[in-house]
């Protein structure tokens, strides 16, 4: 399941005195306040940063000009060692180059709280989530209180995949500040992730009762709703999320493939056509809607949207295994029979392209291979075999694996041939 994740961020006002810092010119000090002035203007700051959503970037002029600001500063060494020319390189995304100035800084004042919590932010997004911890572990030891440290270290303790910790981590931050939203929002995430969905989705409640705006808030609402199996409420909560998001495509997966589950499948149809217009690259909304088209019998739109998934993802083996079953329905043994191949190149691990390859076999008269794919079922997905022993194809052939096994046939008594 598609789940939206919300970008973490803060925003912070608190920043450093100009006057404070000692330079050894007034043409460094001339250049510190342009280019402090400059991330003030950017709504970037001079002190505590405000990290962007992630994906997003400076652009365009005003980008230009603080990349000349920027590597104008660098001919001066002590302006390079400045929190400013440190934000500064951050913002523009150079984050090795902000690493090393705030390094620099707290070399030489290991008590700078500031450059540390900037420093962790750094080293968040070039992937160094252990040492992300250290620093605002250190902040911490320095302010107990600062809430958005709690929230910041939640968000590396979860890039580590430390669940437990981060949890607590965001729900300290949420005791500091009882409106953190942000922090609210990606413990419920976590929350989600770790099959907590009761508690996910009475975080979610709070995050809507605070920002009733936040579409992915109603979209995660919506998959652990899902899962608890409360699938008309899941339904409603997509549906608002669709409405507050028109150009989001996730609300609308989600959405069809519950109807697809409840046996709705025209709403199914028309919302995966939605979200192949809103994203004509996703590859599992074709497949899905294949699977829509098929339980609506209609072969050939189904056989179409599964040769889309493949031509956008050439290794996706489920569309294989799809289109097999399509080409399978319609008595084309040979064409299913490469489908299922193909689809096994791609994931030899995938139990229902092995249990519909066996169903080929069988039906082609191929036992030895019939008998193969079997044994991989049963050791893929052993809660299959009720299936097989049901399949009209498959019964005599798990009896005949039992009978070849030595089990008695009271072990197998009712299973069909």
């Amino acid at each position: 399941m598609k789940t939206g994740l919300w970008p973490r961020w803060t925003r912070w006002s608190e920043s450093r005195s100009i006057d404070a810092m000692d330079f050894d010119s007034q043409d460094t000090v001339s250049a510190l306040a342009a280019l402090s002035s400059l991330l003030e203007e950017l709504s970037i700051g001079t002190g505590r940063i405000t990290p962007r959503p992630r994906g997003s970037r400076l652009e365009g002029e005003p980008r230009s000009r603080l990349e000349a600001a920027v590597d104008s500063a660098k001919s001066s060494p002590r302006l390079a060692e400045s929190l400013v020319y440190a934000n500064a390189c951050y913002s523009l995304g150079r984050h090795a180059e902000a690493a090393e100035a705030y390094e620099r800084i707290i070399e030489s004042d290991p008590a700078d709280a500031t450059a540390r919590f900037n420093l962790g932010l750094v080293y968040q997004r070039l992937r160094r989530p252990t040492e992300s911890v250290a620093e605002f572990t250190e902040v911490l030891v320095r302010s107990p209180q600062l809430a958005e440290a709690f929230y910041q270290r939640g968000n590396a303790h979860d890039d580590l995949g430390d669940i437990q910790q981060a949890l607590e981590d965001y729900s300290r931050a949420i005791e500091l500040n009882p409106e953190y939203v942000q922090a609210m929002y990606n413990r419920g995430v976590i929350l989600g992730q770790a099959g907590r969905h009761q508690e996910a989705v009475a975080q979610f409640d709070k995050v809507i009762a605070l920002n009733p705006d936040i579409s992915n808030a109603f979209l995660n609402r919506g998959a652990s709703l899902d899962e608890l199996g409360l699938h008309e409420e899941a339904i409603l909560s997509y549906s608002k999320a669709a409405d507050l998001n028109a150009d989001g495509s996730h609300a609308l997966f989600n959405r069809a493939r519950t109807y697809y589950y409840l046996g709705q499948l025209n709403e199914a149809l028309a919302d995966y056509t939605e979200v192949v217009r809103i994203s004509p690259e996703d590859a599992e909304a074709f497949n899905n809607r294949g699977l829509a088209f098929d339980a609506l019998g209609d072969f050939q739109n189904a056989l179409e949207d599964y040769d889309r998934a493949l031509e956008i993802r050439p290794d996706f083996a489920e569309a294989y295994s799809n289109r097999g079953a399509v080409l399978e329905a319609q008595g084309v043994l040979e064409g299913a029979l490469e489908s299922y191949t193909s689809a096994l190149a791609s994931n030899p691990r995938l139990a229902s392209a092995h249990y519909n390859a066996a169903r080929v076999y069988s039906q082609t008269g191929d036992v030895a291979a019939c008998l193969n794919h079997l044994d991989q079922v049963l050791e893929l997905a052993p809660e299959l075999a009720e299936d097989a022993a049901q399949d009209e194809h498959l019964g005599w052939a798990l009896k005949m694996k039992r009978m070849r096994e030595g089990q008695s046939p009271e072990d197998f008594r009712g299973d069909a041939f």
